[in-house]
């Protein structure tokens, strides 16, 4: 080869390697995870006209949850918004199978849309019900602890943060065209839901009080993952009912309130959600369908604030 055509090939391969992606649309992408008052109990069939309002451009991808010790799940597609992306909620990568609940989701897409008018918006979900964030307090629901070690063969060490990697994976590999107009689109990390704790504040004072530096670990992980230093980051604040025989349904509830509040003091790029202290309760764990209404909306005016 000689030394003009070896420069015409370098030259190609420049371009192949370096060149910048043509995208035909940005899309400002919120994460959406926790346990189960992220997968969200409220019932479709209370939703009014209003509800559905200003979703129908919103995308969002939800990722089918696993179990702590098993392959990666995180299976899903992206697809318009709109209710049943609530419990019960599940995908195969191919199909998705709508329940007949909903969760945050929808009243935070329409609130963000309206602080961001001029922002395509899109959503990566993935919460499962029950977890913990420390290992000591999965039970039979999982946790969300990094270095989780059980499990075998293809699942060994697998636990939530690896599923919701998955998640992470699965989203970002169909970013060609994530809104089905033929135009390869792209991803911009814009913010982080949390809405988790009441597992890790009822199995015993120690994991309590582990919470606030496992939550900090956590979220900096999730925001390396999603390769976006001091991501702005919503933490919904745990409540409780006092439904579970006329006393506390989280025994330490009071510890990880305070370990969320001592978190978000200490994080100049998070903020805190405190409405839920003021909803009503489906059952003695789940808020009831105007609470998920509400925390959507207040999820959305809490990044907003952490707007610079």
């Amino acid at each position: 080869m000689n030394s003009s055509w070896r420069s015409i090939f370098f030259a190609c391969l420049i371009i192949v390697f370096v060149a910048p992606r043509v995208h035909a649309k940005d899309y400002w992408l919120y994460y959406l995870g926790g346990q189960s008052n992220m997968d969200g109990f409220g019932y479709t069939k209370e939703l009014s006209d209003a509800d559905y309002q200003g979703i129908e451009k919103v995308r969002i991808f939800h990722g089918t949850e696993g179990l702590d010790g098993q392959p990666v799940a995180g299976m899903g597609l992206w697809t318009a918004l709109q209710p049943g992306h609530g419990y019960g909620f599940h995908s195969d990568g191919q199909v998705n199978q709508y329940s007949d609940r909903f969760g945050v989701e929808l009243s935070f897409a329409k609130r963000i849309s309206e602080l961001y008018p001029d922002r395509p918006i899109a959503i990566l979900k993935y919460s499962r019900g029950g977890t913990s964030i420390d290992q000591r307090a999965a039970g039979g629901f999982g946790c969300w602890e990094p270095d989780f070690a059980g499990g075998e063969g293809a699942g060994a060490g697998i636990n939530q943060y690896d599923h919701f990697l998955a998640a992470v994976r699965n989203a970002y590999q169909s970013t060609g065209d994530i809104d089905g107009d033929g135009e390869a689109d792209r991803l911009i990390p814009a913010g982080i839901l949390w809405m988790q704790g009441e597992s890790d504040a009822v199995y015993g004072e120690e994991v309590a009080n582990s919470y606030q530096g496992n939550l900090k670990r956590l979220m900096d992980l999730i925001r390396a993952s999603l390769r976006t230093d001091d991501l702005p980051v919503a933490i919904g604040r745990i409540s409780d009912s006092g439904r579970q025989q006329e006393k506390l349904v989280w025994t330490f509830g009071e510890i990880v309130r305070q370990a969320q509040a001592d978190f978000v003091k200490s994080d100049a790029a998070a903020a805190l959600v405190t409405s839920t202290d003021e909803y009503g309760y489906s059952d003695p764990w789940h808020y009831d369908s105007a609470g998920y209404l509400d925390l959507g909306k207040q999820f959305a005016d809490a990044l907003k604030s952490l707007d610079k």
